[in-house]
């Protein structure tokens, strides 16, 4: 099964391009032939994940920032591919959670072929915990997420659906597609969901 996820390679190698060179301006081709010259002895299942789907196509067209109508489409578009927990709950195993989100195993080179399952890699962009002096700002801190939320319900599905594919809550978001692009489980993010909406979390101590 064709994946239509772009590597943290390939996305890095678009990001660093300045701003002007990330406009239609320049060929579509001839972005295409310079990433997939930066992967010329990938497997033939890794160089799938180089194509961009119809959702990384118009984010990349609109430098991630779409007009209202593309914005809407995509959102709804991407919120047809959630699936949901079949015993309807959202909330898995925090300390799960918690060793996902510290792990970044997955989707490189040097993870091919796979020996254990993917990582979140969530302490890459956010913090989570106070007890973490390691993690990254590229996403808003979660410290007492569910604390802050009065641990309800509704809030733990929201989580979940923003975890299985971020795009629905925000049309080319920067956050990967975990669930939608199948990098992780149903139950590796209900774990994640219990990170931080769970009341004996760290992330709401």
């Amino acid at each position: 099964m064709r994946s239509t996820l772009v590597s943290l390679a390939a996305f890095a190698l678009l990001a660093a391009l300045p701003a002007w060179a990330q406009t239609s301006t320049i060929s579509p081709d001839r972005i295409d032939a310079v990433i997939k010259s930066a992967f010329p002895n990938a497997p033939e299942d890794f160089k799938s994940r180089l194509l961009p789907d119809a959702t990384m196509k118009d984010c990349t067209a609109h430098a991630n920032n779409p007009p209202p109508a593309i914005a809407e489409a995509i959102q709804k578009s991407e919120a047809a591919t959630i699936q949901y927990p079949p015993d309807g709950k959202f909330l898995g195993d925090w300390r799960k959670g918690e060793a996902l989100a510290q792990s970044g195993y997955g989707l490189r080179f040097s993870d091919y072929p796979p020996t254990r399952a993917n990582g979140g890699n969530c302490y890459a962009c956010h913090q989570l915990t106070r007890q973490e002096l390691s993690y990254g700002t590229v996403g808003p801190s979660l410290l007492e997420y569910g604390k802050l939320r009065d641990f309800k319900a509704e809030d733990a599905k929201t989580v979940y659906e923003k975890i299985y594919d971020p795009h629905v809550a925000l049309a080319c978001s920067l956050m990967p597609r975990f669930g939608s692009n199948k990098v992780l489980t149903i139950d590796q993010i209900k774990d994640i969901v219990a990170l931080l909406m769970s009341p004996d979390s760290p992330v709401n101590k």
